[in-house]
């Protein structure tokens, strides 16, 4: 609900309240964000109080000595007014000067959600506020757009500048989002890594300065997520003060928290201003990103739960929005290059006997792609591989009942292919530069129209004549040289970049709803907002170790949602890290997400084999809750533990993870089921082996069986008790195996499921 009263704009969702006010001189002042307010809320107790004159700052207007915009709390600010604080502009006007002081201008309240012309944005808002300003000389107005998302607590926020004069301006920096919030002892939390250590989570205080979250790589990136949080000290996973912050785009970010000498954080979010420069002439306009604010009183989970819900609703959209995710069978880590048809058919064939419902070909099926050194940008099956070509292929899979999935990498280019030697112009180079490869490979200069064209066209022959009905979308390296000769001003190439891809996207799979796609750069390159626009799910990682799934998995977590993250079971041990887990432990975590399996089930047991067949029966059964119940991180006072719950209705699904063991084991582990309707619940383990390989020598006291069975747990109590937790069995503390102890050791884990009994 939006409400404009006497100069007073606020902003209502069902439990935060956003307001601002008009200054004196037309600034918009920013007076709260936070839990819900009475309507009756008295204005002035809530609003800064500015009496004092204060010493050497710049005072905006003679008329009123104590007002300076370098101590109000603002929603937009401008340069060379007096607020020092970095502002969301950096203008080159028409006079060559950089200075704007941007003001009210006019106002309007409206309907639903308001569409971008060249980016992708929330969808299904409930009302949205354009509040116009513009600056006192020249006719430049910039319109900042807030859209209200009731149910999930969320507001977005963006800009718009629009030239009305006769000479162009120069964007140098133009940020999404400027907000300046009262420091409460606040901590950031951002999400951090690189290949395969993706969205670990870093907790910092924020002192004077100012903290830094950016990326400059072309992409979103591995290295810093635009996603972040503010929480106040003590905020713990279900209690406390968070403010969470992202951005719907999937290029160069630049998030940043400046506190500063009046104990005052501002927070802005946007596009990177490095290597940025816009020339908007007369009578154009630039639109910023979609910004996306939430805040909660219910620690993390509770601002959690709000993103959840947000993107399930608002961000992903099409015939994939609330519908569960497949089953998949990939081949990559099971064969890498190394295939061809019948290799391919032996491993769907068993992919469906154990239960899956798609089977995915990665690399290495077109030109001479037999290593990443070759034949990117080429779309020629390989007949070698393939005799019968990817249409006779695909009709074999779906044949065997199996849904059919492709990958592409349609962004790249290798130097040796088909594609480079007939057209090196589409691949992004510098002339006179020796062109830097990446993983042998060159990018496609996607701002060249005749390029897009070709891979729209390529790609969209291929899923069109072949039936599929899955996309994995691949992007393996950064951009490092951002220049095209279709730009006069390579400050847009950037930004350009990112408009161009999107293009592309909307070409192929508007048409084709259907087709369900996952985004791919590298692992979790390129996870945001905006790829899930398109992309209803993204692969979270190269990294299919379930350990580090643990801290990769759990960072995005805290701000998105468990049906966008592919998870796969994957051979141990892993490639990635040499760890060897438990078959069980990798299929509790790739629960927690959208279930998929890559290795070659050739070289299984049977007893494996059977397990998993298990797995995804039991998957399937609860695989509602797992994509899209209400997800919560447990907290534990053990370093060892990691606890996640799902929930949904009278149904909890509990994972217990065991990242290493502690010698002689003897404290108690409690099982803490949260958030679940008062009542009375049972509570049991899913079954799962215990394989002798794990045990070594030790398997001569427990006996010759190949396999034998993990302690089975079964209770009986009330929701208050599991509010507490329940008291587990013992572990295995090195004095003997029964039937009646969790044998967890390092990387073990449980299951644990809770269901409402029917006791009417």
């Amino acid at each position: 609900m939006i409400i404009v009263n006497d100069e007073v704009f606020r902003l209502d969702t069902a439990n935060t309240s956003y307001i601002f006010r008009l200054t004196k001189f037309g600034q918009l002042e920013h007076v709260y964000y936070g839990s819900r307010l009475d309507e009756n809320e008295e204005l002035f107790s809530i609003t800064e109080k500015r009496t004092a004159y204060p010493a050497v700052s710049v005072i905006y207007d003679s008329s009123e000595p104590s007002f300076c915009l370098d101590n109000v709390s603002l929603e937009w600010s401008d340069n060379g007014r007096g607020d020092y604080r970095t502002g969301p502009t950096e203008l080159i006007m028409p006079d060559g000067s950089f200075i704007s002081d941007f003001t009210y201008h006019s106002h309007e309240i409206v309907s639903g959600s308001l569409d971008m012309n060249t980016l992708p944005t929330a969808y299904g808002g409930d009302s949205s506020l354009v509040v116009v300003l513009k600056d006192r000389l020249f006719s430049v107005y910039i319109k900042l757009i807030y859209t209200v998302y009731e149910s999930t607590d969320v507001i977005t926020r963006r800009a718009v500048i629009e030239n009305h004069e006769e000479r162009p301006i120069i964007l140098r920096r133009f940020m999404s989002l400027c907000l300046d919030l009262p420091d409460e002892g606040f901590d950031m939390l951002t999400l951090d890594g690189s290949w395969i250590k993706e969205a670990k989570l870093h907790r910092r205080s924020v002192q004077y300065g100012t903290i830094i979250n950016s990326s400059i790589t072309g992409a979103s990136s591995n290295r810093h997520n635009p996603g972040f949080i503010l929480a106040a000290k003590n905020t713990t996973e279900d209690n406390g003060r968070a403010y969470g912050f992202n951005l719907v785009y999937s290029g160069n970010h630049c998030g940043s928290v400046e506190k500063n000498h009046r104990d005052s954080v501002r927070v802005m979010l946007g596009i990177n201003p490095h290597c940025f420069q816009w020339e908007l002439d007369s009578q154009e306009f630039f639109e910023a990103p979609e910004a996306v604010l939430s805040f909660s009183s219910d620690g993390l989970n509770g601002l959690s739960q709000n993103m959840h819900g947000f993107i399930n609703e608002h961000i992903i959209r099409g015939d994939w929005k609330d519908r569960e995710r497949p089953v998949l069978l990939n081949n990559w880590e099971g064969t890498f290059f190394d295939f061809n048809q019948t290799k391919l058919l032996e491993l769907a064939a068993e992919a469906k006997e154990l239960g899956a419902e798609l089977f995915v070909l990665d690399d290495g099926w077109f030109g001479a792609r037999n290593s990443d050194k070759a034949g990117l940008g080429d779309y020629t099956v390989n007949l070698k591989k393939l005799p019968e070509g990817m249409k006779g292929f695909a009709e074999k899979i779906r044949a065997l009942g199996l849904d059919f999935g492709l990958w592409f990498e349609p962004e790249m280019v290798n130097p040796d292919s088909e594609l480079y030697r007939a057209h090196p112009e589409y691949a992004l180079t510098i002339p006179g530069r020796e062109p830097v490869l990446s993983r042998n490979q060159l990018v496609l200069d996607i701002l060249r129209e005749e390029v897009r064209d070709y891979i729209v066209e390529n790609v969209s022959r291929i899923l069109d004549e072949c039936n599929i009905s899955y996309v994995k979308w691949d992007m393996n390296r950064h951009i490092a040289e951002a220049y095209s000769p279709t730009l006069k001003n390579q400050g847009e190439f950037y930004h350009r970049y990112i408009i161009a891809i999107y293009d592309i996207l909307s070409r192929i799979f508007g048409p084709r709803p259907h087709i369900l796609l996952e985004s791919c750069s590298s692992g979790g390159n390129r996870f945001d907002l905006g790829m899930l626009c398109f992309s209803p799910q993204i692969w979270c990682s190269d990294d299919t170790d379930p350990i580090e799934r643990l801290k990769i998995q759990g960072g995005l977590s805290y701000l998105y949602p468990l049906s966008v993250m592919g998870a796969h079971v994957s051979q141990a041990p892993h490639q990635q890290t040499l760890r060897d887990t438990p078959l069980a432990t990798r299929f509790h975590v790739a629960c927690f997400g959208c279930l998929g399996y890559e290795l070659d089930l050739k070289y299984l047991s049977p007893e494996e084999k059977k397990d998993i067949k298990e797995q995804i029966v039991f998957y399937k059964k609860y695989r509602r809750v797992f994509q899209y119940g209400t997800f919560t991180r447990v907290e534990s006072i053990k370093d060892n533990k990691v606890v996640w719950q799902v929930s949904e209705g009278g149904i909890a699904l509990t994972g217990f993870f065991q990242t290493l063991a502690t010698a002689a084991e003897t404290a108690v582990d409690r099982l803490i089921v949260r958030g679940l309707p008062k009542g009375r619940y049972r509570l049991f383990t899913r079954p799962q082996r215990l394989y002798a390989e794990r045990f070594g020598e030790l398997i001569k006291h427990v006996g010759s069986n190949y396999t034998l069975k993990d302690a089975e747990e079964r209770y009986v109590c009330s929701s208050q008790a599991l509010e507490v937790g329940i008291p587990l069995i013992d572990q295995f503390i090195g004095t003997g195996y029964n039937e009646n102890l969790r044998m967890l050791g390092d990387f073990g884990s449980k299951m644990y499921i809770t269901e409402k009994l029917n006791e009417g």
